[in-house]
C-alpha cells in the first residue's frame, strides 16, 4: 500500500525505511529543504540506553517548583494561560507517581533496547557513517543523594540487559581523563560501556539517502496543513509548497512523525495527542587536544557532552512554556558556563555555534506509537529527548503494527481507541 510519512526527523526516515524494507510505496513530506532540519539537527549525540527512564518522577515537580522561583535553573517552567499546558502538567503530575514511573521506565528500557540493536544492524548493512562511538557514556554525579538515587533507577533496568557500572570519583577520571581538570567534585558515577554516540543529523541524511535509493519518494518544502477526511478514513493530506501552491498528496495510509507539530494537525480533526514541546539547547565547538572521549551526561544540570569527530556538541535544559525556538542568548550562556565547568579543556568555548530545538514529550516520556482513532492515521511520536535513542525501534515496532503483525516486546502500543 502507498504511505504518507509526515515529517523527515530521525523518526520520520526510519519509519520510511522500515515501511520500504516491508514492501511499502513510501512517500515523506517535510516543510524543510532537507532532512533532519528540525529537532534532529543538532541533539545531544547520545543513543543513551542507560537512560531510558521518564523524566516523570516523585522528584520532578520540586524540579519544576525551582524552575518557577530560578530563571537560571537548567530546568524552568513558565507558567501559561494555555489550557493545554495546564492539561498535559496535570497528567505528568499523575505520571509522576512511583508505580508509573517504574511502568513507563520498563517500556521505555523494551523499547531502547530494540532499537539500539535495529541501529547497529542498520549500520552494518548499509555502512552508515555518522562519526559514530561505541565508547560508551559516563553519568557523573556531584551530589550524594542523587548518586543514590540513580544508582536505584540503574537497578530497574539491569533486567532488561542494560549494563551500568557504578564508580567512585577515581574510577571516573581513570575512564575519562578530561575529568581530571573538572571544578566539579564528583562523588561518583555510573558508566554505560555498551552505550553510543554519534551525529543524529548525518544518520538522518545517510538514511534518506539509503531510502531514496530503495525508492521512497520524498516532497521538501511542502507544508502539511490538514488532513484530507471522508467518513473517519484519513485519504491523504492537503498541503502548501514553498510558493504557497495549494494541493493534495493521497496515500491508503498516513503516518504523523511531525513531533510537537502533530498536535496542531491532528487536532483540528478532533484528536488531542497528549504532547507538549520542551525546549532544548546544544552549543557545538571545535575540539580541543585534550576533549573527553567518552560522552559526559551531567545528571544534576541537566546537560551531556559528546564528541562527534573534531567537534564537541553539549546540549541541555528544558523549558516548559515556550513554542519557539528563539535562542536566548543567557540561557547559552548558562549551558556554556556548566560545560566549561564540568570539563574545562572540552575545547573552544568562543567559538560555539548555539541551537535551539523543541522535544515532543508525552506527560509520561513514553512515545506515542500505533493507531489513532481516525482509520487509516498512525502516530509515532512523541520521544521527548530519547528520539535518537528510540527512533530505530519504534520505526520496526510501527512498520511490524501497520502489517497486522504483533510487537516483538511487551509495549503501550496505541489501538485508536483515545488518540
Amino acid at each position: 500500500m502507498h504511505i504518507l510519512v509526515l515529517g523527515a526527523g530521525v523518526v520520520g526516515i526510519t519509519t520510511a525505511w522500515y515501511l520500504r524494507q516491508a514492501g511499502h510505496t513510501v512517500s515523506v513530506i517535510d516543510r524543510q529543504a532537507d532532512p533532519a532540519m528540525e529537532t534532529s539537527f543538532a541533539n545531544g549525540g547520545q543513543i543513551s540506553v542507560s537512560h531510558a527512564a521518564p523524566w516523570a518522577s516523585p522528584q520532578a515537580p520540586m524540579i519544576g517548583l525551582r524552575g518557577m522561583l530560578d530563571s537560571n535553573a537548567p530546568v524552568r517552567f513558565s507558567p501559561t494561560a494555555n489550557h493545554r499546558q495546564w492539561r498535559w502538567m496535570g497528567a505528568f503530575l499523575y505520571e509522576c507517581l512511583p508505580g508509573r514511573m517504574r511502568r513507563n521506565t520498563d517500556a521505555l528500557a523494551r523499547l531502547a533496547v530494540s532499537s539500539q540493536a535495529e541501529l547497529q544492524s542498520l549500520r552494518h548493512a548499509l555502512k552508515l557513517e555518522y562519526e559514530q562511538s561505541e565508547s560508551g557514556i559516563l553519568h557523573v554525579f556531584s551530589e550524594r543523594r542523587e548518586f543514590e538515587r540513580a544508582r536505584a533507577r540503574a537497578e530497574w533496568l539491569a533486567p532488561h540487559g542494560i549494563r551500568i557500572d557504578s564508580c567512585d570519583a577515581a574510577r571516573c577520571i581513570d575512564i575519562e581523563p578530561a575529568l581530571a581538570s573538572s571544578q566539579r567534585t564528583l562523588v561518583g558515577g555510573l558508566h554505560a560501556p555498551n552505550d553510543e554516540t554519534g551525529d543524529a543529523h548525518r544518520f538522518t541524511r545517510a538514511l534518506a539517502a539509503a531510502c531514496a535509493d530503495a525508492g521512497v519518494t520524498f516532497h521538501y518544502e511542502i507544508t502539511v496543513e490538514a488532513l484530507d477526511i471522508h467518513e473517519n478514513t484519513v485519504r491523504g493530506v492537503a498541503v502548501r509548497d514553498a510558493r504557497g501552491v495549494r494541493g493534495l498528496l493521497r496515500g491508503e495510509q498516513v503516518v504523523c512523525a511531525l513531533g510537537t507539530h502533530t498536535r496542531q494537525l491532528v487536532e483540528q480533526h478532533g484528536p488531542r495527542p497528549a504532547l507538549y514541546p520542551i525546549k532544548g539547547y546544544s552549543i557545538t565547538f571545535p575540539a580541543g587536544p585534550n576533549a573527553p572521549r567518552t560522552s559526559l551526561t551531567d545528571e544534576e544540570h541537566r546537560i551531556v557532552l559528546s564528541r562527534l569527530g573534531d567537534r564537541v556538541r553539549v546540549a541541555g535544559m528544558a523549558e516548559l512554556g515556550g513554542l519557539t525556538v528563539t535562542i536566548e542568548p543567557e540561557r547559552v550562556q548558562l549551558l556554556t558556563r556548566l560545560a566549561r565547568e564540568l570539563c574545562p579543556d572540552a575545547g573552544d568555548f568562543d567559538a560555539a555555534e548555539a541551537w535551539a530545538g523543541l522535544r515532543p514529550c508525552t506527560p509520561g516520556n513514553v512515545p506515542l506509537i500505533g493507531r489513532s482513532r481516525i482509520d487509516g492515521l498512525w502516530y509515532n511520536t512523541g520521544h521527548g529527548s530519547l528520539g535518537w535513542t528510540l527512533a530505530c525501534g519504534s520505526a520496526r515496532l510501527l512498520s511490524r503494527l501497520m502489517d497486522g503483525q504483533s510487537p516483538a516486546f511487551d509495549f503501550p502500543c496505541l489501538t485508536g481507541r483515545r488518540h
